[in-house]
């Protein structure tokens, strides 16, 4: 399988010395950097987006973490629901909390 970009498949140690010198003087330049301008402006929306750390995916206006305390056994009954459900457990809460607030109408 051909690599991408490459021209040659001949490996460096088993070319001639003037065909080494042809592929690697590409290499030995100096301030290349003087080549470059600005970046466009799609070229630096790339940038930023990859220079962004990576995180959750935001929901709504962003998530809160809470810690509250649930009876082990209504808990352990939850986890087997939300895995039979195939959500999270914040899922399953998420939207046991939806469901109580619709119900009094508060949603």
């Amino acid at each position: 399988m051909k690599k991408k970009g490459s021209r040659r498949q001949t490996r460096f140690d088993q070319m001639r010395p003037q065909q080494l010198a042809e592929e690697t003087a590409p290499y030995g330049r100096e301030m290349v950097i003087d080549e470059f301008g600005p970046l466009s402006g799609d070229a630096y929306r790339r940038w930023k987006r990859a220079q962004r750390k990576p995180g959750r995916p935001r929901r709504g206006k962003g998530a809160e973490v809470i810690s509250v305390s649930v009876e082990r056994e209504l808990l352990s009954r939850s986890d087997m629901l939300a895995k039979n459900l195939g959500i999270s457990r914040a899922r399953l809460v998420e939207r046991g909390l939806k469901a109580v607030l619709a119900a009094e109408g508060e949603l």
